[in-house]
């Protein structure tokens, strides 16, 4: 059903390929496919080692009006560059999720409160961390992963003499 070239698995998976639908470099592969949504035609981007593309997107019709257009260096290196600046947002983005920081200004000092979420699939947890103006480690404490770091519960631990919260 599916007349789209596979990578063939049996060669060097990192050699270079350079075809009309499929092209791989640069440890990126990109394969024009038939657009499930309608007529046309799309473009997937996927990482080496990655299962899921980073990036489907429309792929320009031929001159024909009937095949795509087919795949150059000047495509792949566009689609390369978009599809390495999705991961690099979705890397910025998970990164902020799980890291949250607030300084919090006390008589001895500025101390920064740290929460750093450890999203493991069996025991997710997080830890609660505190350093002085000079990084210099305070306290350390493992927490919840669901444990919200606000201004008021940074200044409730280090009132609390850095005690683990409940």
């Amino acid at each position: 059903m599916n007349d789209i070239p596979e990578p063939n698995n049996e060669s060097d998976s990192s050699a270079p390929i350079h075809e009309a639908r499929l092209w791989r470099d640069d440890g990126w592969t990109a394969r024009v496919i038939k657009n499930e949504d309608d007529d046309g035609w799309a473009v997937e981007m996927i990482k080496d080692g990655e299962a899921e593309p980073a990036l489907v997107g429309p792929w320009t019709m031929g001159r024909d009006k009937k095949n795509p257009k087919p795949l150059d260096t000047g495509a792949f290196n566009t689609l390369v560059k978009t599809a390495s600046e999705v991961l690099r947002r979705h890397e910025q983005q998970l990164h902020a999720l799980l890291h949250k920081s607030i300084a919090v200004t006390t008589d001895s000092g500025t101390i920064n409160v740290v929460l750093d979420i450890v999203p493991d699939e069996d025991d997710p947890y997080a830890m609660l961390s505190a350093t002085d103006e000079f990084g210099d480690a305070i306290a350390e404490v493992r927490v919840a992963p669901t444990f919200k770091l606000t201004r008021a519960s940074a200044e409730a631990w280090i009132e609390s003499g850095y005690r683990k919260p409940r």
